[in-house]
């Protein structure tokens, strides 16, 4: 069954070119479309983190992914389902990353860490609640971290 959703705002970001790695880099805010006030941000600057849920537009609609893969078509790493790895070529599109409150400025919000590129379409904003979090021990497999050791651009290690 089709759905319809809305932008609800949009990306505006340091960075215009879909590439991987040094996200940290990167200034962003989410601007609200013009059918909200400030009034829809209220009190989100209470809270320490965001999610934010948008459709990665620029995606070549041809190399929509529905099978297995290797990520990053790294061949040291194992194929795996396109849900089990976080690439954009995935069908929907969508991205959801967690980032860092900055500030509210009207009906901008000022975010650290945010893997969109500038034009991209916001589809919805939920403050990060501590208790939606992941419940037990978390794990993931070796070559997740491999892959993530530069993509925020700042040291990382598991």
């Amino acid at each position: 069954m089709p759905i319809t959703i809305e932008p609800i705002g949009i990306v505006r970001s340091s960075r215009s070119e879909v590439v991987d790695d040094d996200w940290d880099r990167e200034s962003a805010h989410v601007e609200l479309d013009a059918r909200f006030g400030p009034d829809a941000l209220a009190g989100l600057e209470t809270f320490s983190h965001v999610e934010i849920v948008f459709h990665m537009h620029r995606v070549n609609v041809a190399k929509i992914e529905s099978g297995a893969r290797h990520p990053r078509n790294n061949p040291d790493w194992p194929a795996v389902g396109i849900f089990a790895q976080r690439g954009k070529n995935r069908p929907n599109q969508l991205g959801v990353t967690v980032c860092r409150v900055v500030r509210l400025d009207g009906t901008r919000l000022h975010v650290e860490g945010l893997d969109a590129v500038d034009g991209t379409c916001v589809v919805d904003i939920k403050p990060w609640v501590r208790d939606f979090g992941p419940r037990g021990e978390v794990r993931q497999p070796a070559w997740m971290d491999e892959l993530m050791r530069g993509y925020w651009g700042r040291s990382y290690s598991p």
